[in-house]
């Protein structure tokens, strides 16, 4: 898993500059009883690429934050004697695994050069000039001292938008204060930082579910509002968490219900609402609903009609406490449940388009 930062940075602007090509020799033999020796002007090295790799180590773009421009080295001049000028080193840059690739000048609706989803993927973003030939290239029968080299070519540059995407196989979402920072350091071993009112988390975070022989990836998406999806709140920075993620879980604050009377239903609905407003997509994962600090709940009985509600609706409902540890198994189990029923249709689908 990637280890904790003190920084989350989920989108960062790069310059990335690949190195120029080194300068082709013109140079002629001179030896002792050779002094008209013919050229032999060596090639010049090409220059180092810019190259992306995604390490599954990483989970934050703070790093090219702090280094927003990047060079690689050219390539040496070719010498005499035939000697070839080495080639430019490649500079790699590190980056979370789930990041997205733009051109950062191709507009806000260009597609993405790239996904790197997978650990070890690798893009090269820019590629280094080629190397000058040198005048040992050009001799012929007819041109026996040619005086002249190529010029080198230079490395490619470019703007890019990196955009990180966490990787979860299950998202927590809810109103600031639901209990998703409690309830993942009930289920993990994830430490999520917290802050005051009216964001309780600062940053997503991920948290790893072991149970038996499974294991399970769990983000804490921070709290969203009404209007998120406009970018209330940075709600729309928030939500494009939830884009990867297989199974959502809505937190409804049971303390809400009891102090502000609150209506929990229409609280989901207002998080289905943003969901839908970001990305209908979205509104078609599972859903498994958690009326949330339960242990503050005096009479237990006034809940059934909320979750007869849910229910009725096709939705998973549990009533947990992340403070005590009540109904947290039984939440696990439901999360299995709901990754191996959309492991099933994922599979159903992609065999249906196979066939």
């Amino acid at each position: 898993m990637p280890k904790p930062t003190d920084t989350f940075i989920d989108e960062v602007t790069v310059s990335v500059s690949a190195g120029a090509g080194g300068e082709g020799c013109v140079s002629f033999r001179r030896e002792k009883f050779e002094p008209r020796g013919g050229p032999d002007g060596g090639d010049g090295g090409r220059g180092g690429n810019v190259v992306l790799v995604a390490d599954r180590n990483l989970a934050t773009l703070l790093d090219h934050r702090v280094r927003p421009e990047v060079r690689a080295p050219r390539g040496e001049p070719g010498k005499g004697s035939n000697k070839h000028g080495k080639a430019g080193e490649h500079v790699v840059l590190r980056v979370p695994v789930g990041t997205m690739v733009y051109d950062a000048d191709a507009g806000e609706d260009a597609a993405a050069l790239a996904d790197l989803s997978e650990p070890d993927a690798r893009l090269v973003v820019a590629r280094g000039g080629r190397g000058g030939r040198g005048n040992a290239n050009f001799a012929t029968p007819t041109r026996q001292a040619p005086d002249f080299a190529t010029p080198a070519k230079p490395g490619e540059s470019r703007r890019l938008r990196l955009e990180l995407k966490l990787l979860a196989d299950v998202g927590l979402m809810g109103f600031p204060n639901a209990g998703k920072s409690t309830l993942i350091r009930r289920l993990s071993a994830a430490r999520p930082r917290v802050g005051a009112y009216p964001f309780t988390t600062l940053v997503p975070s991920l948290g790893v579910v072991e149970v038996d022989d499974r294991r399970f990836v769990v983000a804490d998406i921070p709290g969203l509002i009404e209007g998120a999806s406009d970018g209330a709140g940075l709600g729309d920075r928030f939500l494009r968490h939830v884009e990867r993620t297989r199974v959502l879980v809505h937190l409804l604050d049971l303390a809400r219900s009891e102090m502000e009377n609150a209506d929990l239903m229409a609280d989901y609905e207002i998080l289905r609402r943003e969901l839908g407003a970001y990305d209908p997509a979205l509104l078609e994962r599972p859903e498994i609903v958690i009326l949330s600090k339960v242990d503050l709940v005096a009479e237990r009985a006034k809940l059934k009609p909320l979750e007869d509600a849910f229910r009725a609706l096709g939705r998973e409902v549990l009533c947990v406490s992340g403070a005590t540890g009540e109904g947290v198994p039984e939440l696990v189990r439901t999360m299995l449940g709901a990754l191996d029923a959309a492991a099933a249709a994922e599979a159903a689908e992609s065999d249906e388009v196979a066939s």
